[in-house]
């Protein structure tokens, strides 16, 4: 098994660096440049979700964490913020027919997108924080 963490300052400058550390470990567990590229991007989601919302632009930190076990990688992001309750965002509208396209709003996609992207997407909040979890699994091999 294999595992690591690293705090980053929650500011824009820092979530490429703290999703480049992750998707290094994503590839070195044996994922491929696509899944490496979907846990990339959720991981930014994520955290580009922190410093918006949580964090609302007031200073904080972020702990980005990962573990392993051959089979499943394993994400966890954790900050102080404000937490928030992730039933109450509502499902986004996705255009269907090219004639929709405007109909699309700004924002509102990170949640959906980290769903889409990953295996699973859980959230805790406690006293000690917010924590969002994120698995992808690695596909059984031919």
């Amino acid at each position: 098994m294999s595992s690591g963490s690293a705090r980053f300052q929650a500011r824009y400058d820092q979530v490429a660096p703290a999703c480049d550390w992750v998707a290094t470990a994503a590839a070195r567990a044996g994922f491929d440049n696509d899944a490496v590229f979907q846990v990339q991007l959720a991981c930014d989601e994520a955290c580009t979700n922190i410093i918006e919302h949580a964090y609302a632009g007031q200073p904080g930190e972020v702990t980005v964490g990962y573990a392993f076990n051959g089979r499943d990688f394993t994400i966890t992001i954790h900050d102080d913020g404000r937490p928030f309750d992730p039933q109450s965002i509502p499902a986004p509208f996705i255009p269907t027919e090219a004639n929709q396209i405007d109909l699309l709003e700004v924002g509102g996609l990170g949640l959906h997108f980290m769903r889409k992207l990953m295996d699973e997407v859980r959230f805790l909040f406690t006293a000690a924080g917010n924590t969002l979890i994120m698995v992808k699994r690695l596909p059984p091999a031919p």
